[in-house]
């Protein structure tokens, strides 16, 4: 039988942050502009599970909201347009058990979703595995003036005068298609229809294209964002060729209109080991990663020597570290705080979601230390 949470969903272990650092002050830090006091933050929060843990624990109502805890981090605002898929099927419950949702989602995937133990749901199927496949939805990513909501202008500037970054996505080189493709068929294009993914990324990035060039005509996004979660612990499942090949033209066609137009981060999302690819997405654009996994081979000191100021990043440091020693988590902090805290262009935090098993009582410390240090 599937555990009964009282926190189950992604808007449940939602954390409150209290942002204080100013548009300016994150952007200059983050490009390494000036280094005047170090960003610290909780990035994703706690995975499910963990806040009944906590309660269990004697967490206050504030600690299980993370207002108790205290971080300093800016606070951002996306911009009211849509440069990714624009339309799709209609959402279908098709069987609810006590274990288990089964359900069609936007893109005409069955998704399966586990009860008690995930928030995200597990795709059966996929749309798209042959070009006559990819024809029949691809006006969904193509441009469409509806893209734009009426009020975007009104509400981003609103946002960059309250002291908001002002951030806008495209979709991913990589995770698009995959969430169209699977990573399996995906992986295969790449050799066996090269022609499917150029056109997909083609088509995803002129629309992002014509979208931002009216968005930077009237505001100066800052930070362009984009997600990928490519990697696992063995490195990236699309290699530096493949980067090259597909990801890098989409990327520069969107990134060269937007940076001569004052956009300064270029801020891309995957998880794993992305070492391998590092040079080349550099190349593409790339100069913010996060959240820079340790589990998988991604020490954020080494990074910095290797790359100075070519690359920023926030994250860093192990989550998984909570779950053993004080003295363990003490000499983590130890060896990361002190040079990102020299080096600025880094937003120190934990590499993804706090696991379960993790104590309150180590969290607690953990905080609690960083912000000796910080402070030190």
């Amino acid at each position: 039988m599937a555990t009964t949470l009282k926190w189950a969903t992604h808007a449940d272990l939602a954390i409150e942050r209290r942002p204080s650092v100013a548009r300016e002050e994150y952007l200059d830090h983050m490009s390494f502009r000036s280094n005047t006091r170090p960003l610290f933050t909780e990035i994703f929060g706690p995975i499910v599970g963990l806040k009944e843990e906590w309660e269990e624990q004697g967490a206050s109502a504030d600690e299980l909201s993370f207002a108790a805890f205290t971080y300093r981090c800016e606070q951002k605002a996306r911009v009211g347009v849509t440069t990714g898929r624009f339309g799709g099927c209609e959402p279908e419950i098709l069987e609810d058990t006590a274990e288990f949702t089964i359900h069609r989602d936007e893109l005409g995937r069955t998704m399966k979703m586990p009860k008690g133990f995930a928030t995200l749901a597990l795709p059966l199927d996929y749309p798209v595995r042959t070009m006559d496949d990819w024809l029949q939805i691809k006006p969904w990513y193509e441009f469409d003036p509806g893209r734009l909501s009426d009020d975007w202008v009104a509400r981003a500037k609103a946002d960059v005068a309250a002291g908001k970054v002002l951030c806008v996505d495209i979709p991913g080189g990589f995770d698009e298609p995959r969430q169209l493709m699977g990573e399996e068929e995906l992986c295969v294009a790449y050799y066996t229809q090269p022609e499917l993914i150029i056109d997909m990324l083609e088509t995803m990035g002129s629309t992002a294209e014509r979208v931002l060039d009216v968005v930077t005509s009237e505001i100066a996004v800052d930070v362009l964002f984009v997600h990928e979660d490519m990697a696992g612990k063995s490195g990236p499942l699309a290699g530096p060729a493949q980067v090259e090949q597909f990801i890098k033209p989409y990327y520069r066609r969107v990134w060269d209109l937007v940076s001569q137009r004052g956009t300064r981060l270029f801020d891309q999302d995957s998880d794993g080991d992305m070492t391998p690819v590092i040079d080349v997405f550099l190349d593409a654009g790339i100069n913010c990663m996060h959240p820079m996994e340790p589990a998988a081979g991604m020490d954020i000191v080494e990074i910095r020597q290797t790359y100075g100021d070519r690359l920023a990043f926030y994250g860093g440091i192990d989550k998984h570290v909570l779950r053993r020693s004080q003295q363990d988590i003490l000499a983590e902090l130890e060896y990361k705080i002190p040079p990102m805290m020299a080096s600025g262009g880094c937003v120190l935090g934990l590499d993804h979601r706090i696991p379960n098993g993790t104590p309150l009582d180590n969290y607690r410390f953990y905080l609690q230390k960083a912000w000796e240090i910080l402070n030190g």
